[in-house]
């Protein structure tokens, strides 16, 4: 019989939020490639009779497990190969500085400022940030053997050799990893086609919107690096594109509350099994007959995505990249390099870090601290903002730190120093891939041990390394809740309005350009359906913000929570428009610019509200119109959101 906690015991909703583990499947490939790239270089090192150079090896195999999480082979090759080439000069600086006293707390602290500043770059630029300040501290304050460049070319080779073992399919399954992204991004959309009219429609929304953001930017930026001459990726993005009007149609069919006929979204599952494998034979769709002008819209767009499915060639010329194609990665680079000199919050971040690494290393300089060298790495790794809350990483690295350490014990009590720790990594290496989608607490439980036995091989202290390792992880999560936290008011009490308040700014120019009023001319279809696209991209970009700050503790989770509905509200009324916009197209009357107008206004003065808030209640609403126009229902969730938020 189940046993309820006293109502004293219950445990709050934010600390249940950040034990909570995630759902996620295991990805088997990357699970056999940690055990061989981690294990590999242990075996080849007790051949030779230096098993330290494999520790090494194995070290900076480590970092590109961790790196080993695109689907793609081209950026596979970004997200590993690039951070390894940074953490090969992080390794060299620390290691030329090791011993030297202040020098080394200088170096290390400007490498942090450095790495703080680059991390916001972006997410191949953030890892590779990650990277440099980490083997820099291991550099600075461990002793390595050998000749200076021998550390760094043995960690960048255990790195590098996870690519080649994540490119050994790539001549066999070129292009497989990005077909199967648009055929499942299809099949999102034949479950929020099946959920239309239901309770689970948001869910879906909220599926196909994560689905259709991981496909465009997959295809989009491999499609930069052929400059639009491959015809598989031309074949993709006019699929992507097509599915589109499939997904605008979807708010109009829900707003009727009757679910769709399931011929519906068995069509777009055809469609998917069909971009998967790559047919262009004739597709049978076996659809009602459209009835309405909702039903019109839907039959209309699902024909039209069958059609570019089976279409045996694609003109490039004809392709729209809805979300813009990347630039050339050369004007990219001096894009974030100006980004970063010339960003506040570049600077920001960057000087938090560094204040954060030379507060560690300054207190270690005057305190004797045995493996000192962890305090610093303990807070490079929860002082990622785009990783996560800060206060959260903390939390759940002091909590995974405790229970790798009882694996890590076990290993160390019991297992021979030897060739008996190449079968124990093997069993290890691979818990790192699978339990890191489970959160960040499950992957610190599972490299804890990792990083426990490849250092017993280079120190021999077996034991004597829980100890430090527990004292050093807290000492850093103190220092980051401290100074990388507590004295940036900015990380705990953020104004999570902001951010929306744009979101609805935006929307307001969205339902101008659906309906052209104030004398402005309608946007085309495709400038259309890239606002619609840039506008779910950021709402779920807020929906992750506000997510993470509800892993927060009294009162920034709490404030957000207060705020979540206006979330919900905002995305229902970008569906709203947009459920509008697909009837008019399919013969319902267009409303008058006087309803649009007093819609636009009513949003403009709800962004205002919300910028201006500091907390939400509720007001009345002034919002009319005719009952029968298509506004109707706009008007009816822009009055919700209304209610929700107004300036005080």
């Amino acid at each position: 019989m189940s046993r309820e906690f006293p109502i004293g015991l219950t445990p709050p909703d934010w600390l249940v939020r950040n034990l909570q583990p995630q759902q996620a499947p295991v990805n088997w490939a990357a699970v056999a490639r940690a055990a061989i790239a981690m294990a590999l270089p242990l075996a080849i090192g007790l051949a030779v009779g230096e098993p330290a150079y494999g520790a090494l090896a194995s070290m900076g195999a480590l970092s590109g497990v961790i790196g080993d999480t695109a689907d793609a082979y081209r950026m596979r090759i970004l997200n590993i190969a690039i951070p390894q080439l940074f953490g090969a000069v992080g390794v060299t600086l620390g290691s030329l500085v090791y011993g030297h006293g202040w020098v080394a707390v200088a170096v290390v602290t400007a490498v942090a400022l450095v790495s703080g500043m680059i991390s916001t770059i972006g997410a191949v630029a953030s890892v590779s940030g990650l990277l440099l300040l980490l083997n820099s501290v291991v550099g600075a304050g461990l002793p390595m053997p050998g000749a200076w460049w021998l550390a760094p070319v043995l960690m960048t080779g255990g790195g590098l050799l996870v690519l080649v073992l994540a490119l050994l399919a790539w001549p066999l399954r070129s292009g497989v990893p990005e077909r199967a992204a648009v055929a499942g991004t299809y099949r999102t959309v034949a479950d929020l086609l099946t959920a239309c009219g239901g309770p689970d429609y948001d869910a879906a929304r909220q599926s196909v919107t994560q689905s259709l953001n991981q496909s465009y930017d997959l295809v989009l930026a491999r499609r930069a690096r052929h400059h639009g001459r491959s015809p598989e990726l031309t074949r993709l993005l006019a699929q992507l594109n097509a599915i589109t009007p499939v997904v605008e149609a979807a708010p109009a069919a829900h707003l009727t509350g009757k679910p769709l006929p399931p011929e519906v979204p068995k069509a777009v599952e055809h469609l998917a099994q069909a971009v998967e494998t790559g047919y262009t034979g004739p597709i049978g769709l076996d659809l009602p007959a459209p009835l309405t002008e909702t039903t019109r819209a839907v039959d209309h767009a699902l024909r039209h995505a069958a059609d570019v499915v089976t279409a045996p060639d694609i003109d490039p010329r004809g392709i729209d990249d809805r979300l813009g194609r990347p630039a050339a990665l050369r004007t990219r680079a001096a894009r974030g390099a100006r980004n970063v000199a010339l960003s506040a919050a570049s600077w920001r971040y960057g000087l938090r870090l560094a204040l954060c690494i030379g507060v560690a290393q300054v207190l270690v300089s005057i305190i004797p601290v045995p493996r000192s060298y962890w305090v610093a790495l303990t807070i490079t790794f929860v002082l990622k903002p785009d990783f996560g809350s800060v206060f959260s990483r903390a939390l759940l690295r002091a909590v995974g730190t405790v229970a790798g350490l009882v694996i890590a014990a076990a290993v160390l009590a019991e297992v021979p120093r030897g060739w008996w720790d190449v079968p124990v990594m093997l069993v290890l290496a691979p818990l790192i891939p699978a339990l890191t989608p489970r959160g960040y607490g499950y992957q610190t439980a599972a490299i804890t041990p990792v990083i426990l036995l490849l250092s017993d091989v280079l120190n021999h202290q077996g034991t004597g390394l829980l100890m430090p390792r527990l004292v050093d992880s807290l000492m850093g999560c103190g220092i980051a809740l401290i100074a990388g936290y507590l004295l940036w008011p900015e990380s705990w009490h953020t104004r999570v309005g902001d951010r929306l308040a744009d979101a609805v700014s935006d929307t307001a120019r969205y339902v101008e350009s659906a309906f052209g009023t104030f004398g402005t001319e309608a946007v085309d279809p495709p400038a259309r359906a890239r606002m619609r696209r840039r506008l779910y991209r950021d709402l779920s970009v807020i929906r992750t913000e506000f997510q993470r700050a509800l892993t927060e503790p009294p009162p920034t989770g709490r404030r957000a929570a207060a705020w979540w509905p206006l979330v919900v509200a905002v995305e229902r009324i970008v569906d709203a428009t947009t459920a509008a916009r697909v009837r008019t197209r399919h013969g319902a009357p267009l409303p008058s610019e006087a309803e649009v107008k007093q819609v636009v206004l009513q949003l403009r003065e709800l962004a205002e509200g919300v910028r201006e808030a500091e907390t939400l209640y509720s007001v009345r609403t002034d919002l009319t119109g005719p009952s029968g126009s298509v506004l109707e229902p706009l008007r009816q969730e822009v009055a919700a959101a209304r209610a929700i938020a107004s300036p005080r």
